[in-house]
């Protein structure tokens, strides 16, 4: 058996093993904790300074993380195919360490409009002070080359995302930016690094809020960034050092004990959602139900090209434009607890603001009256409750607007 001829969830399940010493060791790499280290001699500490900074990943103070940190690295190099891999405390860490790593003052970034909202208050409220300019276009309507200027820099891209299931033609946009010599990152946290790989696809970045799927436990905070090319790697290293980007050593053992069950928890949330959306379809209170598993969904040939499967994230329209449905639906649903965030065991209902469907060209673009849309994350739970969950909970919005 060779490293080619090994599947991808057993590499997974190996990567950042720990090492035996004296011939036994540990299955799963400890919880190693520390904020100062101790060196045997000066020139040990100046030989691990000097290998630090030619950007060898090594540690010379906690801040750098040790064996537990170095685990998840690998582990993430394994799952996303990147040749260095970073950690922050949160998803819109991650996120921010990427802009300020690629773009100085004066450049200029073009954005999926589908984007993760939170980031744009980071352009708000700290991009445009340092004179960085980001610019909002939708991949299905505008022309990517007729928007890269002279000072752009870099495409931001996130697919699908995470209200309206948007996927993007990763292959052909990073062909158009790599001509003009344009950095293309991904948010692939929708893909979680195991059914999409960015990277391979023409991307440069992949990054993730491992706070979802990676954890799978809603119990961790992370950020992690993948990325190829010495020069990128090189200004993501000094920039993540800079800003004193780092996580605890308990954290990053929750999320290499969550990427063990990456694969069979995708598996199982992918079952279950197929199941819940294709009964949304069938409901006549339901006007569209936003899933690339889903055959008439707009994105499913991309999905089908470049994904390897689907997860639990899904987001549905309800007939007519009376938000009380939407208030009244959310409200009474019994499993489905409320929550903004999505990737854990549990399964998630919000009602999307209407301000943040407003930054979204796929559904600002229909000249069709919008009704409220739901999103919904379908969890672990046996979908004949979760059915049976929104059947009662269609009925209360149906009673709203009576």
């Amino acid at each position: 058996m060779t490293e080619a001829t090994v599947q991808p969830s057993t590499r997974l399940l190996h990567a950042g093993a720990p090492p035996l010493a004296g011939g036994t060791g540990p299955i799963n790499t400890p919880v190693v904790r520390a904020s100062t280290l101790r060196f045997e001699s000066m020139a040990v500490r100046e030989d691990l300074l000097r290998r630090r900074s030619a950007g060898e990943d090594v540690a010379s103070y906690g801040i750098h993380g040790l064996d537990t940190h170095r685990a998840l690295e690998a582990a993430l190099r394994e799952l996303e195919g990147g040749e260095r891999a970073l950690l922050a405390p949160s998803g819109l860490a991650a996120i921010t360490l990427v802009l300020l790593a690629v773009l100085s003052p004066g450049e200029h970034a073009l954005v999926c409009d589908s984007v993760y909202s939170p980031l744009r208050r980071v352009d708000a409220q700290l991009l445009r002070r340092l004179g960085i300019t980001l610019e909002y276009f939708s991949p299905a309507r505008d022309d990517l080359a007729a928007r890269i200027r002279p000072e752009t820099r870099l495409l931001y891209l996130e697919s699908p995302g995470s209200l309206l299931n948007e996927v993007l033609d990763l292959p052909a946009l990073a062909a158009v930016a790599h001509a003009r010599g344009v950095t293309v990152a991904v948010d692939n946290t929708w893909g979680a690094g195991w059914l999409h790989r960015p990277l391979a696809l023409g991307a440069d970045i992949s990054l993730q809020a491992g706070t979802k799927y990676i954890g799978g436990h809603s119990d961790l905070m992370l950020g992690t960034v993948v990325a190829n090319g010495a020069e990128l790697v090189r200004r993501l290293v000094q920039t993540h050092e800079s800003l004193g980007l780092t996580i605890g050593a308990d954290d990053a053992w929750l999320a290499l004990r969550g990427l063990r069950t990456l694969p069979v928890r995708l598996a199982q949330h992918e079952r279950h959602a197929v199941e819940v959306a294709r009964w949304l379809q069938a409901q006549p209170q339901v006007a569209r139900v936003f899933f690339p598993a889903l055959q008439d969904d707009p994105g499913h040939a991309l999905w089908r090209r470049d994904f390897s499967g689907a997860n639990g994230l899904l987001s549905f329209e309800l007939v007519g434009t009376d938000p009380r449905a939407g208030y009244a639906l959310v409200d009474a649903l019994k499993l489905f607890r409320i929550g903004a965030s999505w990737g854990g065991y549990e399964s998630l209902a919000l009602l999307v603001a209407p301000e943040r469907l407003a930054e979204h060209g796929l559904w600002t673009g229909s000249a069709q009256p919008r009704g409220p849309l739901v999103r919904l994350h379908v969890g672990l739970e046996d979908p004949r409750d979760l059915v049976a969950d929104l059947a009662q909970a269609l009925g209360a919005a149906r009673r709203a607007v009576a």
